[in-house]
């Protein structure tokens, strides 16, 4: 366990490093999601979602499993470039944990858009947003472990496809209906009922309401806790998975 942990700390350092060296990757990062407060935020003040403020409550969850959705997914992008580069033929002469290679990845990720979220949510509250303290760091939680999840899976693709253009579109296909479907923009109660229905298949639904309830402060509906079974059982599956899928293709 000592030797994975200090395996996963090295690699962790390793892309951490890398990615402070790309600033402009991580201000564009933040792009997207900062247009989408910025501009569809104020497009809910109009619609009767509750009380001053709840309109803020339901579009800043939304974009940061948005964010966390998006950003894991295609994480696995740069394993596919550094493949090409030949940089993972040199990682496996050495004697660094196979485990440790995937782990170290996943935890810069989740740092990483963590950050991100932070700096989101700053923007949120400038523009108006008021939620509880306690319920923006569940919010985070959940954030964190949404990154664990589709970043092991994104790794574990991306060791099993050979070009940039194998990997884009099975994660297009994937994330776009899940973010349709899971309510990131606006509550999936609103629509026709058989998308509703639809939706509880989706296991990212249950994460954004989930986050809602944090940032509404309402611990007590139930939501927050089903937001975490599914969310630890999708890390448990993902992980398992992820890690067998990697070390399978040679990692």
């Amino acid at each position: 366990m000592s030797h994975l942990l200090s395996d996963t700390a090295l690699i962790f350092g390793r892309y951490a490093r890398q990615t402070l060296r790309s600033t402009p990757a991580l201000v564009f990062g933040l792009i997207q999601p900062l247009l989408f407060l910025v501009f569809f935020g104020p497009l809910l003040g109009d619609l009767p979602l509750g009380g001053d403020g709840d309109s803020w409550r339901i579009v800043v969850p939304g974009i940061l499993i948005q964010l966390g959705l998006f950003s894991a997914s295609f994480a696995g992008i740069g394993l596919v470039l550094e493949k090409r580069l030949g940089t993972i033929e040199r990682m496996r002469v050495t004697p660094v944990s196979r485990l440790a290679l995937l782990m170290g990845r996943v935890l810069k990720d989740v740092v990483q858009l963590l950050v991100q979220s932070l700096v989101l949510v700053v923007v949120a509250v400038v523009m108006g947003l008021r939620a509880p303290v306690p319920g923006v760091a569940i919010g985070f939680v959940f954030v964190g472990v949404l990154t664990v999840s589709l970043a092991s899976l994104s790794y574990a693709l991306a060791m099993r496809v050979a070009t940039p253009q194998e990997f884009a579109p099975v994660i297009n296909a994937v994330t776009m209906p899940a973010m349709l479907l899971s309510g990131v923009l606006l509550p999936m109660t609103l629509g026709p009922r058989w998308l509703d229905v639809v939706s509880h298949f989706v296991p990212f639904r249950y994460l954004v309401d989930g986050v809602r309830a944090a940032f509404a402060g309402e611990y007590g509906n139930g939501k927050i806790a089903l937001a975490s079974l599914v969310a630890t059982g999708l890390a448990v599956v993902a992980v398992t998975l992820g890690a067998r899928l990697f070390r399978q293709a040679g990692a």
